[in-house]
């Protein structure tokens, strides 16, 4: 994750961020919404963060 996207994330939403951390996935912005090559990188990444 970018220093800047971190910031900004860190702005809009921090207090509903107190005492959570951040994780970056590593998923490039080359998908379109809800493209299924996207969908099994997400269920891939982020199943063992919930």
């Amino acid at each position: 994750m970018e220093r800047a996207h971190r910031a900004k994330l860190q702005r809009r939403f921090k207090p509903h961020l107190k005492g959570k951390r951040v994780i970056c996935l590593d998923i490039p912005d080359d998908y379109a919404f809800m493209q299924p090559e996207l969908v099994v990188l997400l269920e891939k990444r982020v199943g063992a963060h919930l």
